[in-house]
């Protein structure tokens, strides 16, 4: 009995524990452990130590001579043509000083466990950048605390985690959530590396299949009953930074309520780069809005069908650009004499409605991001939300948010319902036979100071959203780089139209510049695309490719095709610039038009006012 001996093996599917006996050879044992694992002969090897050294081979020496002890670990690894390499985890690799290289562009992408992972996935080009970058935030060293050579490391000056929470609270200013790429390194550091490590979208819906039991409203049970949801502050974010490549873009989308007095949203179109200032950060860069059709006042916004939105996005990712969020206004003219607006989103009141939370949700959901982490092979979402309102010096400024992937799950599942009478305040829906809601609480402090639970009926917006920094940069930037404006789409109600008389005027005020500055405007090729009398989607192609290239000679080129030829025919015929149009100045306001009977803006507070008047009927002061 002194003999028997058990032999643990690791795989990567797991560890077995192996009888056996001191005199048995170890081609019997290995004998022993493929038929445990389900191997042939040849279908893996068995190393007595993790980083594939000392293979056990089969042959008549016994274990004991092998120094093959009870108790003792061996490690078995498949060999590739015994199994795929998705089945086969990173982790079995040895987690060895030796073996993991200090700096390593590759490194960092290997570190997600293939056996959560979905190759299939095509993760966006900024996230396959991180995945290759270091990370590492490096030091120098300090001459005061330092007390080793000019090659040497010590803990005053060796590199630090891409998450150190230390280092982020002391950036000017303090950075409250890490970037989403160094939350991957985060789950995937360590000794294991990840192995246990997945990405789980939240699911508030009750699991189909459970057969135990009648459906619900008759039954539930708790391998189907989605679990409750505690509402906490997300510690990263998809998105840290949001750009406007230069002010014309913004002031344009302005121009709507300063002539109207009603609010405007707009989708953001750009790309996603990397943000330097924070670890392994993404910034969201705004190259273009585009205003679907939409019903404005000045209290509310609705968005109508728009069947030009397969077009759009098209045409943005054939310019190298994709959707990258939301835009609205809420803005109230304060003192029209000196052009201030009111502050009124605050702590005092809100920053983000319950309302403007759950279409955020929606459109994050709408638009998710490909993970190669998640089961789903989505997680979270890069889609931001940018609120144009009044700031503390009551001047017009934008604010960046994004919700939580929490609040994403309570949107999707329609958990999440807003008060009618409270903007700064959600509701957990209740369950009913239709639909069974998980309970959804939040912690707050007492009077005392005590943590206290609380259910989310009411629930505070604030533990659903995470602000983004939005800036406009020193040197402005330009994708597209017309000096002049052609009209913006669905502005009907301004008298903005996009016609061929806008694209006939448009043209004259061109005449000194190039051809590629000339089309180099996104809504000017938005009416070439989408026009009802020449669309040119199937033609359009060179033109886009020299936009997004900045290639004066496709652009010639593609100026001497018969679709260009047509349009300037088009353009001809049309003649100049209708009465109804508006002409712009170099500062983009408009100057009164010269019909009585059209409309006209005031020239004190730029309300736009009906024809036929005399006075502005938002500030009465005089039309001249």
């Amino acid at each position: 009995m002194a003999d028997n001996i058990i032999i643990r093996v690791q795989s990567p599917e797991g560890m077995k524990k192996i009888p056996s006996t001191k005199r048995e050879t170890a081609a019997a044992f290995l004998k022993k452990v493929a038929k445990e694992f389900g191997f042939n002969s040849n279908g893996f090897s068995v190393y007595l130590n993790r980083n594939k050294t000392g293979e056990l081979v089969s042959q008549n020496k016994t274990l004991s001579l092998l120094k093959i002890k009870h108790g003792d670990m061996l490690f078995l690894f498949p060999s590739e043509s015994s199994t795929s390499s998705g089945e086969v985890m990173d982790t079995a690799t040895p987690h060895t000083s030796s073996s993991l290289p200090s700096v390593s562009s590759s490194s960092s992408s290997s570190m997600i466990p293939r056996s959560f992972s979905a190759p299939q996935v095509q993760e966006d080009e900024i996230d396959q950048y991180l995945a290759k970058q270091d990370g590492k935030i490096y030091r120098n060293r300090d001459p005061q605390l330092c007390r080793h050579g000019a090659l040497g490391k010590c803990v005053h000056c060796v590199p630090l985690e891409p998450f150190d929470e230390d280092y982020l609270n002391h950036l000017d200013p303090p950075v409250k959530h890490m970037s989403f790429h160094a939350y991957l390194r985060k789950l995937t550091g360590g000794a294991d590396k990840g192995k246990f490590a997945a990405l789980e979208n939240i699911s508030c819906k009750i699991k189909s299949g459970c057969e135990g039991h009648p459906p619900w409203p008759e039954g539930i049970c708790t391998k189907c009953q989605p679990s409750a949801i505690t509402l906490n502050r997300q510690k990263y974010r998809h998105v840290d930074n949001i750009m406007f490549e230069n002010h014309t873009i913004a002031d344009r989308f302005l121009d709507f309520w300063r002539k109207t007095g009603s609010q405007r949203m707009g989708y953001l179109y750009g790309r996603y780069t990397e943000h330097t200032d924070i670890p392994l950060g993404i910034r969201a860069e705004v190259a273009a809005i585009y205003e679907p059709p939409q019903n404005a006042t000045q209290n509310s916004l609705e968005l109508l069908d728009d069947p030009k939105a397969a077009a759009v996005d098209e045409i943005a990712a054939k310019l190298g650009m994709c959707k990258v969020g939301w835009i609205f206004t809420d803005l109230l003219s304060e003192d029209t004499r000196i052009g201030t607006v009111r502050y009124s989103r605050n702590s005092d009141s809100y920053y983000l409605s319950a309302e403007e939370c759950i279409t955020a949700g929606y459109f994050q959901n709408e638009h998710s991001n490909p993970c190669r982490l998640s089961r789903d092979g989505h997680f979270g979402s890069k889609f931001v939300t940018v609120v144009a309102t009044g700031g503390p010096d009551n001047q017009v400024h934008f604010e960046g948010y994004q919700v939580s992937n929490q609040c994403m799950a309570l949107v999707r599942d329609e958990c999440l319902l807003p008060c009618k009478d409270a903007p700064e305040l959600g509701y957990a829906q209740e369950s009913s036979p239709e639909q069974y809601v998980p309970d959804v609480f939040y912690k707050d402090k007492d009077k005392f100071g005590n943590d206290v639970t609380f259910l989310a009926r009411p629930l505070p917006v604030e533990y659903l959203l995470i602000d983004i920094t939005t800036t406009f940069p020193k040197d402005p930037q330009y994708t597209f780089s017309s000096t002049q404006r052609f009209p913006i789409e669905n502005r009907d109600i301004l008298g903005e139209t996009q016609d061929f008389h806008s694209l006939a005027t448009y043209l004259s005020q061109c005449t000194s510049t190039s051809f590629l500055n000339i089309v180099s405007d996104f809504h000017l090729l938005l009416f070439l695309v989408t026009n009802e009398v020449m669309p040119l989607r199937d033609s359009i192609g060179l033109l886009l490719e020299a936009v997004k290239t900045s290639n004066e000679d496709l652009a010639q080129t593609w100026k001497k095709s018969e679709q260009w030829a047509t349009i300037e025919q088009l353009c001809s015929t049309v003649g100049g610039q209708p009465s109804s149009s508006l002409d712009y100045g170099a500062m983009g306001g408009p100057s009164v038009p010269a019909s009585s009977s059209a409309m006209w803006s005031c020239l004190h507070c730029t309300f736009m006012n009906q024809p036929g008047t005399e006075h502005c009927e938002m500030c009465s002061l005089p039309r001249s």
